[in-house]
């Protein structure tokens, strides 16, 4: 059950005393509210079932204390509006679903919700039927592998992880000091530094087999930042080299060109016979390759002429799979 104004403000009152330190009982807490001493007990069960309050009473000074310093009440004001927002990122954590953080994050969003007034938890009901969000494929990641990663991330701890590569047979034990964790199209990945090869590598999330935190610390070098990391990156995967890429798109597919933001830098000249061409640098060919064959005919490669190579070479393959002569 949600909290109306009047209460959510005696809350408040009866949080400021007990934080104080007087040790106020229901009797004091009501005489200067103004309110019956039923009220204020009322209102202390609740912070203690519902808000999970630390509250406990103390016999030697006849009053309310607080067993947990650190334990804060939620004081929301928050217009509607704001709500709203609130409702709509809560629809969109389904892209963390395969992770731990999905049940965490939504229990927060609940615990936002059951602290507002009624009138406005359900003058937002609507949002459940008018609001979709179409996730992409993803991939399970397990919840113990999740949680030590991320603790050590967060203490700057060594990890130790079992992680098999794609493709290969066995997985590969390796020491890592974790840098970044980052989601790309349903994928986590961790960037680290591998004492192994010696260098920062990223690992699929859901190919670790098995991590542990090892008590050895460590320091994020100064100057790694992530971006820098992954330079001019079309995707996840990266490389050393930086191309100049264009791409020709006919006059079909030209208005979903236009429209977007498809790389950082990118340029879109349009031509007379409605055909676009977009133009940017990347520093991998690897994923541009597959978005490339995902437009079919519509799309051609102006340069680089190692990425039309590949194209080409893709296409023989799939005639001959297909037995098209």
């Amino acid at each position: 059950m949600g909290i109306n104004k009047l209460q959510h403000s005696r809350l408040l009152f009866i949080d400021r005393k007990i934080r104080s330190g007087g040790y106020p009982n229901a009797a004091s807490l009501a005489k200067e509210y103004e309110v019956s001493a039923r009220t204020i007990s009322r209102d202390i069960e609740y912070m203690r079932d519902s808000l999970q309050a630390p509250i406990e009473f103390d016999t030697h000074h006849n009053g309310y204390y607080y067993t947990e310093k650190n334990f804060f009440l939620p004081a929301l004001d928050i217009r509607e509006s704001d709500f709203f927002a609130i409702c709509i990122t809560e629809k969109a954590l389904k892209q963390y679903e395969n992770t731990p953080l999905y049940e965490k994050l939504s229990s927060v969003f609940n615990r936002l919700k059951e602290y507002l007034p009624e009138s406005i938890r359900v003058n937002t009901t609507w949002i459940d039927t008018k609001y979709t969000f179409m996730q992409e494929s993803f991939t399970d990641i397990m919840p113990e592998v999740w949680e030590t990663v991320s603790s050590g991330l967060r203490q700057s701890r060594q990890l130790e992880l079992l992680h098999r590569k794609a493709g290969a047979a066995e997985p590969v034990k390796r020491v890592v000091d974790p840098y970044h964790i980052v989601n790309y199209r349903g994928e986590w990945y961790l960037v680290g530094l591998c004492h192994r090869r010696n260098e920062v590598l990223r690992f699929a999330m859901s190919r670790i087999r098995s991590v542990s935190l090892l008590d050895t610390e460590y320091l994020i070098p100064h100057d790694f930042e992530f971006s820098a990391f992954m330079g001019s990156n079309f995707g996840i995967m990266t490389g050393e080299t930086e191309y100049p890429v264009s791409i020709e798109f006919s006059e079909a597919q030209a208005p979903y060109i236009l429209e977007r933001q498809w790389q950082s830098g990118q340029e879109i000249t349009q031509n007379s016979d409605g055909t676009v061409i977009l133009s940017f640098k990347t520093n991998s060919l690897f994923e541009l390759k597959r978005w490339v064959l995902s437009w079919g005919s519509d799309a051609r490669v102006l340069s680089p002429e190692l990425l039309k190579n590949e194209i080409a070479e893709e296409i023989e393959k799939l005639g001959k799979l297909y037995r098209i002569v």
